[in-house]
């Protein structure tokens, strides 16, 4: 059977939207979606008070999963699993939060360990649980490991310093004291772990932010203690974070990228 021009040109058009894309054909490519990893300072918890990763979506362009839990601890955060779960829930390019301190001090020799201290020291030093008689690992050993089997399944990680206490407390302004010894080692954390981790400041960022502010606002951020934070603190503390991402504190991250605009400018 014989085609005139006119019938032949349908028929083609109908057998190309059939056939398979070309190879050199660009690839649509799922935006990251950013895990968060910490302890109540960032997860959600329930009124007066709340954690900033529950509004750190608000300045980024990407979704976040808070998988933040209260009062857990670099050390309790891996024995739970939760590490884990990030893990296998992580595909390549995701970014994964990580931010703990506020519950990894103390020592783990004590009868009455509560599962949450880390051994001293930043390197392989060991510690028996008084408890439990458990084998218990520094701060960095914990975040290191998570860090880099994180990063094996093709995600990016940011250690975020842990947040700040209240500086203003009883109106007298307490920022310009050394940082809680878990800062330079979430540092040292990205550090070691190399290429695809970053840290970011987040201890700084708010501590400028603080000062900046004054004692009267500050204070109004602390209904319950000089730890957690009222929705807008911890707004506040989310937007400290997204300006040191912004400001490259301690090095560019994956985060950067996804910032929304305007990025959020609440310290100098």
């Amino acid at each position: 059977m014989k085609f005139s021009p006119a019938t032949l040109l349908p028929l083609l058009m109908a057998a190309g939207s059939n056939a398979a894309p070309s190879q050199n054909s660009p690839r649509q490519t799922k935006p990251p979606t950013v895990y968060l990893a910490g302890d109540s300072t960032m997860a959600r918890t329930n009124s007066p008070h709340n954690g900033w990763g529950e509004y750190l979506s608000r300045y980024l362009t990407i979704s976040v999963v808070n998988k933040a839990i209260s009062g857990r601890s670099a050390r309790s955060f891996t024995n739970e699993g939760r590490f884990a779960e990030i893990e296998r829930l992580v595909v390549p390019n995701d970014i994964v939060i990580i931010s703990f301190g506020h519950n990894d001090g103390s020592s783990p020799n004590s009868a009455n360990d509560n599962g949450r201290s880390a051994c001293p020291g930043t390197g392989n030093e060991v510690c028996k649980s008084g408890k439990t008689g458990e084998t218990v690992y520094t701060y960095n050993h914990y975040l290191q490991t998570a860090g880099r089997a994180l990063i094996a399944k093709g995600a990016k990680v940011v250690f975020s310093a842990q947040t700040p206490k209240n500086l203003w407390q009883n109106g007298q302004w307490s920022g310009n004291y050394e940082p809680p010894r878990f800062v330079p080692y979430a540092a040292a954390a990205a550090r070691n772990v190399g290429s695809g981790a970053s840290f970011v400041d987040h201890y700084q960022a708010v501590t400028k932010t603080y000062q900046r502010l004054g004692s009267q606002k500050v204070n109004s951020f602390y209904p319950v203690d000089y730890t957690h934070t009222s929705p807008e603190g911890a707004d506040v503390i989310a937007q400290a974070f997204a300006q040191a991402v912004s400001r490259d504190f301690n090095g560019t991250t994956a985060v950067k990228p996804y910032l929304r605009n305007p990025v959020p400018n609440v310290f100098n």
